[in-house]
C-alpha cells in the first residue's frame, strides 16, 4: 500500500447527502476478482447516461475536476452495504482523500485498510469547501497527515483526529497484509520449532 502523507491537489466536490456504497459502484460490477479496474465503474449511474455516453450534469465529469485527489462531500457517505469494492473504486479513480462531515462506519474502516484517508471536518467548513471547489477554478486542498490538518491557500487551516494506529498505518503505507509481514522471521521462526511447512 502506498505511504500517504501530505496530499495537496485540487478538490472535487460532490455535494450529496446519504451516499451509498451501491452508488458508489453499483452491485453489477462487483464479479471481478481483482482489486484494480473498479475506477471505470465509479458512480456509474451518476456519471453515465443510458446510451452510455459522459452525463455533462454530473459534478465529477467536469473537466476541472479530472484526476483529482480529494473528494469533498455531505453526510453518511459509504452508508448502505459493506462491499469493500467501494473504496477500491475509489482509489482506482484517484482519490487519495475523502472529506465529509460524517461516514458510514465499515465504509470508513475499509477506506484506512485500503491507503485511502477520511477525514472528518465540521459541517460548516466541508460546506465552505464544497462552495469553494464549485466556484473557484482549480481550487486546491492540502490534507497532512503528518499535522492532522486541513488547508487551503485563502487561510483555512482545520484540525481533524485519527485513531493513532489508523495514522501510523497509512504513513507507513502498512495494510494487514504489510502490518503481518512486519513479524515475518518470528513466523518463520515459529513455523520451523513446530515444523509447519516441513517436507513429510
Amino acid at each position: 500500500m502506498e505511504p500517504f502523507r501530505v496530499l495537496k491537489g485540487v478538490a472535487a466536490p460532490l455535494p450529496r447527502l446519504n451516499v451509498d456504497t451501491d452508488q458508489i459502484i453499483p452491485k453489477q460490477f462487483l464479479k471481478r476478482l481483482e482489486r484494480t479496474g473498479f475506477g471505470q465503474f465509479l458512480f456509474f449511474d451518476w456519471r453515465f447516461n443510458d446510451d452510455g455516453t459522459l452525463n455533462p450534469e454530473f459534478e465529477l465529469n467536469r473537466p476541472e475536476y479530472q484526476g483529482a485527489p480529494i473528494l469533498v462531500t455531505e453526510r453518511n457517505f459509504g452508508c448502505g452495504s459493506s462491499r469493500e469494492h467501494a473504496p477500491w473504486a475509489l482509489l482506482d479513480y484517484g482519490f487519495r482523500a475523502i472529506i465529509a462531515p460524517s461516514f458510514a462506519d465499515i465504509f470508513y474502516n475499509n477506506c484506512f485498510k485500503n491507503g485511502i484517508l477520511p477525514v472528518v471536518l465540521p459541517e460548516e467548513t466541508v460546506n465552505q469547501l464544497l462552495q469553494r471547489s464549485q466556484e473557484e477554478p482549480n481550487y486546491q486542498v492540502t490534507v497532512d497527515l503528518e499535522r492532522c490538518v486541513v488547508e487551503d491557500d485563502k487561510g483555512l487551516s482545520v484540525p481533524f483526529e485519527v485513531d493513532a494506529f489508523r495514522r501510523k498505518c497509512l504513513l507507513e503505507g502498512l495494510d494487514d497484509i504489510g502490518l503481518t509481514l512486519q513479524y515475518e522471521d518470528a513466523i518463520r521462526k515459529y513455523e520451523a520449532s513446530h515444523g509447519i511447512g516441513a517436507a513429510a
